[in-house]
């Protein structure tokens, strides 16, 4: 019911294309191998292989799609797994339709996509270390020195939760200097994704 309802919601949305959807993460794979999408959006629990699973086969595709987790309240330490494995963000299933609709066309652009809803706890169980799975075997301050002073700045302002567009505006640059610079940070600092360099931001107090 609910894959059917985001299917009608996202058939009706301009700009959005539904080429496949699939009842668990296996099929989710199999048909993004063939269709290619931009963009996945996938339940955390499903029966018969799960979201989570599904997500470093996603992920190995060339091109890999964009990955967004669908979740609930409550559910943080799949979303913190998730966001290790690579997932570009999470959305609530409570959220409207215009807030789903405005996820998956950040991610489609390249951004992080991250549900107020649940965003606060996530960033507290990491401060607190509450998610052993996702260290690194180099130290943050190993981590951040690779980075040069305008890379640091953006990674504190990836911490802030900042589109590339907000990025660009702020720093005076063009967005595509601001995807070249994001794409230098997730290197240097070993990140899947902008949101695991926006947690490393929060985690070690980086300032702009």
């Amino acid at each position: 019911m609910i894959r059917h309802g985001v299917r009608l919601i996202l058939k009706h949305t301009d700009g959005i294309d539904v080429v496949a959807e699939a009842p668990d993460g296996v099929r989710a794979v199999a048909e993004a191998a063939e269709h290619r999408p931009d963009v996945v959006l996938l339940d955390i629990r499903m029966p018969g292989g799960d979201g989570l699973a599904a997500i470093r086969p996603l992920l190995a595709l060339d091109p890999a799609p964009r990955v967004v987790m669908l979740t609930t309240f409550g559910d943080e330490p799949n979303v913190l797994r998730a966001l290790h494995d690579g997932a570009c963000g999470f959305i609530l299933k409570d959220e409207g339709p215009q807030e789903l609709i405005s996820a998956l066309r950040a991610a489609a652009a390249g951004d992080a996509v991250l549900s107020p809803g649940v965003t606060g706890s996530v960033i507290a169980r990491m401060l607190r270390g509450a998610s052993p799975a996702l260290g690194h075997p180099d130290s943050e301050d190993e981590r951040l020195a690779r980075l040069t002073a305008r890379e640091r700045q953006v990674l504190a302002m990836l911490g802030e939760g900042l589109s590339n567009q907000d990025l660009a505006e702020r720093l005076g640059i063009g967005v595509g200097t601001v995807k070249t610079h994001v794409r230098a940070v997730l290197e240097k600092t070993g990140c899947a994704s902008r949101v695991q360099a926006a947690l490393l931001a929060h985690r070690t107090d980086l300032r702009p």
